[in-house]
């Protein structure tokens, strides 16, 4: 049995990610951030562990990874799932939303990852998989700072995947386009119409068809690819 952690797992993608692991029989812990309720529901329904923790701050990880490895023991495959969202203008952006936005994202991977990764050096391999998003690949107008840290997201891929190849640990990331959650429910009708219209296949993703994709690169049939980058945005950023 695999010992998953998936960050962000209380909504969204990453609950779709607990379900998913949980379903294929795995051993799964989740972090959230404040949606008791929500992280509640999502363990009552698997069976997996929730805990409560700020990705940001590296004390509130290192405490709430005690607690998983209590639950679990060490973990096989980490999924950097966690993520916010934020429409703006650049020249709107202040000094707390950039910071906001590159530590949930970026920090949050970071200090999940140099926690785990020793461990898994240890035992001769493991998983992981970064949510990114198809905006990290192109780039979003309004959204310079999420942009920013999603294309971040991509070259901590590929560096620790050259990194940790030896060790036999993958890293890949996962690059959603517009999916149906909870993050993209601000978006006006006329905006989700005019994003499908120039998605090849017309229409709108869901949580489920992201983590499909992040099942896919933690099972053994991803044992030979790292490094990659797998776009799940129905062809938008071809």
């Amino acid at each position: 049995m695999r010992k998953i952690l998936i960050s962000g797992g209380s909504r969204g993608i990453g609950a779709a990610c607990v379900r998913a692991f949980c379903a294929a029989g795995d051993a799964v812990a989740f972090l959230y951030r404040e949606n008791d309720e929500a992280a509640a529901a999502v363990a009552a329904q698997t069976g997996a562990v929730a805990i409560r923790a700020d990705i940001t701050d590296r004390r509130a990880v290192d405490a709430a990874l005690e607690q998983v490895r209590e639950a679990l023991g060490e973990i096989d495959v980490l999924v950097n799932c966690a993520g916010i969202g934020q429409i703006k203008l650049f020249t709107d952006l202040t000094d707390g939303d950039w910071h906001r936005m590159l530590d949930t994202h970026l920090s949050g991977a970071f200090y999940l990852c140099r926690a785990l990764i020793p461990a898994m050096i240890r035992r001769g391999g493991g998983r992981i998989v970064n949510v990114g998003s198809m905006w990290g690949k192109t780039g979003a107008s309004c959204e310079v700072h999420y942009s920013t840290a999603k294309a971040g997201l991509r070259g901590m891929t590929m560096a620790l995947a050259k990194e940790l190849g030896p060790s036999n640990i993958t890293v890949n990331c996962i690059e959603p386009g517009l999916i149906d959650t909870e993050m993209n429910a601000a978006l006006d009708e006329q905006t989700r119409s005019a994003l499908c219209e120039e998605t090849p296949l017309c229409r709108i993703g869901t949580p489920e068809d992201v983590a499909v994709a992040v099942m896919f690169f933690a099972s053994e049939q991803a044992s030979f690819i790292t490094g990659q980058m797998l776009g799940v945005d129905g062809g938008y950023a071809i």
